[in-house]
């Protein structure tokens, strides 16, 4: 071989190589994500796995960051209530199992937090007190028997199902009448002199209710302090009054008693208030002490999450949770069977009729599953770490309901003919409370659209949840950045996707 053939070859073989790397290099770059992708749509997907995708022109770029980091998330899930227990036990056996392990099996929705009621509230079958015997300052006469027949079957018999467990936050609607001002179920406020009697209130539930095999998780010192317009059970703080019942009351009474680590959660009621209580409630370290967190509610408006509320709460107390503990479909007659009428935007709410005339621009008609949907990703997206729907459960009224205050679940039931409904709104939670499990990171999440909206978290098995919800008429093309990787999928019109990403 001659020396020139030899540069020739030398030649040939470094461009080969340099080919070679190039190429790998540029594998790496564009190497696809492993994605599995579920979808619930306006066009009949429930949950449904999607594996077929079709380029539709440019897409959404959505790049994930799992170096920003941001709140650890506490779970998902819906609430107990008397009303749920009730209908629950007028099923047939087959369709209890199935609404039960709908919600809290692992191949169900797995809710990991759920909310239930201290005595009575609107969706009870009627008013009741665990203090029946009146000026029983030390409660000698407590009781939880109104919840044996419902309420504590359903949470125990949930707890069954459960591999993981969630967590109980209970709330009082009304502390005893006789400790109020207006001796009522419905409005009043606290009299001083039953501060305490009240906080032992708290700790004879708690132990109660672990006598019964469940242990609660949080509390919260009332629900909707600001009250509910005096219709159905409420008792009236301010947030000065909850933050000295919490300091010097209730805070050091459970403690005493052994239930240091029942968390505390202030406040209780709608976003737009939640300034002048976190101003109030972490005021300095003596208010602050035992409060662990604020709970909110979403009533305040049909469309508008308060991002800079939220943002202000976080701030405030940047280590304490910062929980939606209710929000539902109010002041409705739910449509059975009836997908449809989930996706389009004909539901009002309390607003639409009661509220004043500077605040009804807040309360449009909308979609429940667009109401859902955008709510829970804006709250995530605004550093709120928990969230959890109202009544799991609930008839073709909307009931029952002493109060006739007819509102929508997730699960309904024609409980005379032992049918059973799961709404477009069940899925929605499932997309949630499934695969954004406790303990998740909530990490960077950039989109750049304004009409489709994204939120994404890091769970614990090293796995990323991207929640995409697509409100538009349109289908849509996304692209999944994360590190050097991506992958291209489409969404639906009108529908909401969750990404499970294996990152290992």
């Amino acid at each position: 071989m001659s020396i020139n053939k030899y540069k020739i070859n030398v030649r040939v073989i470094m461009l080969m190589v340099s080919i070679l790397l190039f190429s790998l290099q540029s594998c790496n770059v564009t190497s696809k994500l492993n994605v599995q992708v579920y979808e619930t749509s306006a066009s009949g997907n429930s949950l449904t796995k999607i594996t077929q995708f079709s380029n539709k022109g440019n897409p959404i770029v959505i790049t994930l960051n799992p170096d920003e980091k941001f709140q650890t998330i506490t779970g998902f899930g819906g609430s107990f209530t008397e009303s749920s227990a009730y209908l629950l036990n007028k099923l047939g056996k087959e369709n209890r199992n199935k609404i039960l392990n709908a919600y809290f099996s692992e191949s169900g929705a797995n809710y990991s937090l759920t909310r239930t009621h201290i005595a009575s509230c609107d969706f009870s079958l009627s008013n009741y007190t665990y203090a029946k015997v009146e000026n029983d300052m030390t409660l000698e006469h407590f009781t939880i028997e109104d919840d044996k027949s419902d309420l504590i079957p359903m949470i125990l018999e949930a707890k069954a199902i459960s591999k993981e467990g969630f967590k109980i936050i209970s709330s009082p609607w009304s502390c005893p009448p006789w400790m109020k001002d207006n001796k009522s179920f419905v409005g009043g406020k606290l009299v001083p002199e039953f501060n305490d009697t009240f906080a032992l209130y708290f700790s004879k539930y708690l132990n109660a209710y672990k006598k019964e095999g469940i242990d609660i998780w949080g509390i919260t010192p009332i629900n909707e302090p600001h009250g509910n317009g005096n219709n159905w059970e409420s008792t009236l703080f301010s947030p000065e009054e909850m933050t000295l019942f919490v300091q010097n009351h209730l805070g050091p009474k459970l403690e005493k008693d052994g239930w240091g680590d029942v968390k505390i959660l202030g406040y209780d009621q709608n976003r737009a208030g939640i300034k002048e209580w976190a101003d109030e409630m972490y005021k300095n370290t003596n208010t602050s002490k035992y409060f662990d967190g604020m709970a909110i509610h979403w009533y305040e408006s049909t469309y508008e999450v308060f991002p800079s509320d939220l943002q202000y709460a976080h701030q405030k107390a940047p280590n304490k949770f910062l929980i939606e503990t209710e929000g539902c479909i109010d002041s409705e007659i739910p449509h059975w069977q009836d997908d449809a009428w989930y996706w389009k935007k004909e539901a009002t709410d309390w607003g639409w009729d009661w509220a004043s005339e500077k605040d009804k621009p807040l309360h449009p008609k909308y979609a429940p599953v667009h109401r859902y949907a955008m709510d829970i990703i804006g709250c995530l997206n605004n550093w709120v770490d928990g969230w959890v729907d109202w009544n799991m459960v609930l008839d073709r009224q909307g009931a029952p309901n002493w109060f006739k205050n007819w509102c929508v679940a997730p699960i309904l039931v024609d409980d005379k003919n032992d049918e059973v409904y799961f709404t477009p709104l069940y899925y929605v939670m499932a997309h949630f409370s499934k695969f954004m499990r406790p303990g998740a990171i909530k990490i960077g999440c950039n989109i750049d659209n304004k009409e489709v909206v994204a939120t994404a978290v890091k769970n614990l098995d090293g796995s990323i949840a991207v929640a995409i919800f697509n409100p538009t008429d349109r289908i849509q093309t996304i692209d999944i950045k994360l590190n050097k990787k991506n992958k291209i999928i489409t969404i639906d019109a009108n529908a909401l996707q969750t990404l499970l990403i294996k990152t290992n």
